[in-house]
């Protein structure tokens, strides 16, 4: 008996969960069943700005602590990300930590 109401407790929940992803849909289509172009227009910017942020270079800066002897310095490193897989990597600054 247990196990029968399990079953429906979840086959009901999974159709209660399908009509209200269904009236979600309905309600962002217009009448006549095109949707809203105002609402899709954000996602295709974005999906353009993707591919244009590809073509760039990504630039990231980075420091890490460097031990040579008894000295610790910090090394702050400026990496940049080519668009073809390659990086170049530029020492911006070191200083003695202890």
């Amino acid at each position: 008996m247990r196990k029968f109401l399990a079953l429906m407790l979840t086959l009901a929940s999974v159709g209660f969960a399908a009509t209200s992803a269904e009236a979600k849909a309905a309600v962002s289509a217009d009448s006549v069943g095109a949707v809203n172009v105002s609402k899709a227009a954000p996602a295709a910017a974005q999906i353009w700005r993707g591919r244009r942020d590809r073509r760039r270079a990504r630039v990231v800066t980075q420091s890490r602590l460097v031990r040579r002897g008894r000295q610790v310095w910090r090394e702050t490193y400026q990496v940049r990300y080519l668009p073809n897989g390659r990086t170049q990597t530029r020492l911006i600054s070191r200083v003695r930590v202890r």
